[in-house]
């Protein structure tokens, strides 16, 4: 059974920093596109940023220059890494991947930014 477990959530203040971890496990062979997606209350999940394997990177337009995403690839980590937070930011983050062609979610980390 595969299992994305997401940590390092937490309430900051804006303008501070916070980095997330996504453990993939279980009965793994390969791991395709890995990425970050983010709901606020009332609000649809929408992607953050996205990685291929081979380190391909695409960011949301909000996030740029802001959030860093990372993979490491021999220990099946996703990270993302968040600078000069908003209180816009604020969501549950999900960690998302296509392993073995088949699509797979975590159960989502809070990241709260209080202004």
């Amino acid at each position: 059974q595969v299992q994305l477990v997401e940590s390092g959530g937490g309430l900051v203040q804006a303008g501070g920093s916070l980095r997330l971890s996504c453990a993939a496990s279980g009965s793994i062979y390969s791991i395709n596109v890995m990425g970050w997606f983010r709901q606020a209350p009332g609000k649809q999940r929408e992607l953050v940023a996205r990685i291929t394997s081979g380190g391909f990177t695409i960011y949301a337009s909000s996030v740029k220059g802001r959030f860093t995403i990372s993979r490491d690839n021999a220990k099946n980590m996703l990270y993302l890494q968040m600078s000069s937070l908003k209180p816009e930011d604020t969501a549950v983050y999900y960690c998302n991947a296509v392993i073995d062609e088949r699509n797979y979610w975590g159960q989502g980390t809070q990241v709260t930014v209080s202004s």
